[in-house]
């Protein structure tokens, strides 16, 4: 039997767990980034095309997830978790084997289509133990577990470039795969109530996904999220060509001005969640998107006047990344608030819409070649005003 509604009071070891889950994407995403050039002189490719492996990624991770989502309804949390484990296994091997940049463009989209079993089911085990006030708790502490990744991946890729091949960081990826796979086959409760099992028929999955669809508070808070992380995916597949080509870091310290601000969205997301205890999600999101557009529109003018320095642009960065580290968990728990009785593809709807809008933004700042940090800026700057938009549309109609 699954476990009844608790009070998130300590961190539950399968807590960790499914923050350990959800960090397996960040992991795949932050990793290889102090590799693209040694990729592309490896494969004999171009920076674009080698940035263009993020975003199909990205788009990897956001169509996957509508599979998982009814399938984690049907068939529990933790099959479907098990299988996308495997696959992300078999493709970070493949990743590592590679020749060419078509191939690895292929290899990472099924990476992403295994480790996209790490968004979905982690954020519906939340919902099946916690109410919306714990789940969002449990959300920002989960960011806490997830949070690390963005320091410590680019730090070890970094580190794995000093000693060996680009190819090593895939190993290392498929490593941690299966030490997680251990983990879920051993340890892991399954958490769906029988009663709320929903079969899957091809009907029945439509159906959901319409309602999700013309459900206005959900769609809004998810979209408020979702451009929230877009702004964060453009900055993931931007950084590198900021930091070291335009400001000429050297690969081996760019772990740790990324470090720096992931960070930030580790603090903040950990003091919204003791701020939780006194005020509403609804109160701490809209402030916190208010910031969002503070901090991106300054970022965006620095650079249209040509002030922008590396100290000032890491201020905003820092500021725009605290910010989210508010937006995602409340937006998340907001979304979920309403959909117990179809958490799967309401977290796999969530998940595909807000990767959609991260991978659009992730091509889009790989696209836009400038000499400046105005791709990067602008996008960000676009990013918090839609939004901080849907935000205020979903408050409204709360």
């Amino acid at each position: 039997m699954p476990p009844a509604q608790s009070s998130l009071t300590v961190i539950p070891r399968w807590l960790i767990l499914m923050g350990l889950l959800t960090a397996l994407g960040p992991l795949a995403i932050d990793m290889y980034l102090p590799a693209f050039p040694a990729i592309v002189h490896g494969l004999g490719t171009t920076q674009g095309h080698v940035e263009r492996t993020l975003a199909t990624y990205l788009f990897g991770l956001a169509l996957a997830q509508v599979f998982y989502g009814p399938f984690a309804d049907r068939y529990g949390r933790k099959p479907p978790l098990i299988l996308g484990l495997i696959i992300f296994i078999s493709a970070s091997i493949a990743c590592g084997f590679t020749d060419d940049i078509e191939h690895l463009t292929f290899w990472r989209i099924a990476q992403a289509f295994g480790g996209a079993a790490g968004i979905v089911i982690p954020r519906a085990v939340i919902r099946d133990n916690f109410d919306t006030r714990d789940a969002s708790k449990a959300l920002s502490l989960l960011m806490l577990v997830m949070g690390v990744t963005p320091i410590l991946a680019p730090i070890l890729g970094g580190q794995v470039l000093a000693f060996g091949s680009w190819r090593g960081i895939f190993a290392i990826m498929a490593a941690c795969g299966g030490m997680l796979l251990v983990g879920v086959v051993l340890t892991m409760r399954e958490t769906l109530n029988p009663e709320k099992v929903i079969p899957l028929g091809l009907n029945i999955i439509a159906r959901n996904y319409l309602a999700l669809l013309r459900h206005r508070r959900f769609l809004c808070y998810t979209l408020a999220g979702g451009f929230g992380s877009a702004g964060m995916f453009a900055y993931i597949a931007g950084s590198p060509r900021v930091f070291i080509d335009i400001f000429q870091i050297e690969p081996r310290y760019f772990g740790l001005l990324f470090g720096i601000n992931a960070a930030s969205l580790i603090i903040a997301s950990q003091v919204s969640a003791r701020l939780l205890n006194r005020h509403m999600p609804e109160t701490l999101l809209r402030i916190a998107q208010r910031s969002l557009v503070v901090m991106t529109l300054l970022a965006l003018v620095l650079t249209l006047t040509g002030s922008i320095t590396l100290p000032l642009l890491m201020i905003c960065l820092a500021g725009f990344m605290a910010s989210q580290g508010f937006v995602n968990p409340n937006a998340a728990a907001l979304a979920l608030r309403e959909q117990g009785h179809r958490l799967g593809v309401a977290s796999a709807l969530m998940g595909t819409l807000q990767m959609l809008c991260g991978a659009s933004a992730g091509l889009a700042v790989s696209a836009w070649q400038s000499s400046t940090p105005l791709p990067l800026t602008g996008l960000l700057a676009l990013c918090a005003c839609l939004s901080w938009l849907f935000g205020r549309i979903a408050l409204k109609a709360a």
